[in-house]
């Protein structure tokens, strides 16, 4: 007979220990073996739950016992876990299709394809290959040890074993997977922003450098037009320059959370101020902006410097990438316990690509300014992080060559001011 998962409680175990009360097919597995120990689960220790504490995660768990897999369910169930069961290896690999856990709790020796083959398959697939995989046997064999961890195996648990041994594995290598997945993604942005940086910022200074060396120059001549053009070019160049660094220093405050300050503030009359900022911008470009508004008031709870910093990102995108001579649409509408405002402009729009990178920092799309405006792909990055800090939704629809229009949903206020 196989061994039980889990361990007896021993005598010092700290707390009281509670016998594990199985399910239906749990006891008429134990009726068939009468030899086999009864199964008693001491309580989870405090330390190795909550320190550190992690966010909710999906286990995939593969084991050919029904018993097993709901003995474990049991316990990463009660700390807020996914569990997603699989009774045999193809089975793991159709769940893994469909959607890809945070961690494979897998048993070694199952009937048609056994542990090693599945974390082998596992590893060969780019999409699959940095899920952890734990592997669960009553095997002690250090062949065997050897055998699953070369297949792909992150750590070995022998059966039996205490619930305290199985929280402590697991939330280890889900907190080792979170770093490794933050670090990837640091990793990425240093990349690409150092490309931003020795392409936009090099072409930007060196235009002021040279344009700077050029007026010196010609200081010692009679001023004329071809002076105040080269000075234009300046400003042109420290504005675009300008540009870039604000964004940049609004998405790391952004990314390292904000000081909020809720109150009650009127949806449309922050809509109405941000369309009259943009208005004479878009006359430049003989866009006109057009607006629908609730003709009484509509408060949400929020922040006041947020929501203005989410419309004027909004407007300014509308703005930069629509062509001269179209317009823009700003509404603003009740619905249910919500208040959303939706920007739609008639720009290009969004490809497929687009749209799976449209709120990634530094993220460059195919559609591109229609004024030589600058864009430095932060902009939606940082009304994303702003509207999640708000409580609220953030929506694209778009189809290439039809525009955009984006949709920003804010809890109503309960009461007005």
């Amino acid at each position: 007979a196989r061994r039980s998962l889990f361990s007896p409680a021993w005598p010092g175990a700290r707390g009281a220990t509670t016998p594990y009360q199985p399910s239906s097919c749990f006891k008429n597995r134990v009726e068939r073996h009468p030899a086999a120990p009864a199964v008693v689960l001491p309580p989870a220790r405090p330390e190795f739950i909550m320190n550190p504490p992690l966010p909710p995660a999906r286990i995939l768990v593969v084991d050919d016992q029904p018993a097993n897999i709901q003995v474990v369910g049991a316990v990463l169930g009660r700390l807020g876990h996914e569990i997603i069961p699989a009774s045999d290896g193809p089975t793991a690999l159709k769940r893994l299709a469909l959607c890809p856990p945070d961690l494979i709790l897998l048993d070694l020796f199952m009937p048609e394809m056994d542990g090693c083959e599945v974390c082998r398959r596992v590893r060969a697939n780019p999409a699959w290959q940095d899920i952890p995989v734990i592997f669960l046997s009553a095997a002690e064999d250090k062949d065997c040890i050897v055998r699953a961890l070369e297949a792909g195996g992150v750590d070995y648990i022998t059966k039996p074993f205490d619930q305290n041994e199985l929280v402590c594995r697991v939330h280890t290598q889900l907190a080792l997977k979170q770093a490794r997945d933050h670090l990837k993604e640091m990793v990425e942005d240093k990349d690409e922003l150092l490309g931003i940086l020795a392409h936009d910022l090099n072409n930007h200074l060196a235009g002021i450098q040279i344009t700077a060396d050029v007026l010196r120059r010609g200081l010692a001549k009679k001023q004329d037009s071809e002076h105040d053009r080269l000075c234009e070019k300046i400003c042109e160049s420290s504005a675009q320059l300008l540009h870039f660094v604000k964004e940049f220093l609004a998405n790391s405050a952004a990314g390292h959370g904000l000081d909020l300050e809720w109150e009650n503030v009127n949806f449309s009359e922050a809509a109405d101020d941000a369309v009259q900022d943009y208005r004479e911008v878009a006359g430049r470009k003989n866009l006109s902006i057009q607006t629908s508004l609730p003709d009484g008031e509509v408060f949400v709870r929020t922040d006041r410097r947020a929501l203005n910093q989410v419309l004027d990102n909004l407007l300014s995108n509308a703005v930069k990438f629509s062509p001269p001579g179209k317009r823009i649409e700003v509404t603003v509408g009740v619905s249910g316990n919500f208040v959303e405002c939706a920007i739609r402009d008639e720009g290009p729009g969004f490809t497929a690509e687009d749209q799976q990178r449209l709120f990634r920092r530094y993220g460059r799309l195919s559609a591109r300014p229609t004024g030589q405006e600058p864009s430095t792909g932060l902009g939606l990055s940082i009304v994303k992080k702003l509207v999640q800090s708000l409580e609220g939704e953030l929506h694209c629809e778009s189809r290439p060559g039809q525009g955009a229009t984006f949709r920003v949903r804010l809890q109503r206020a309960a009461a007005v001011p």
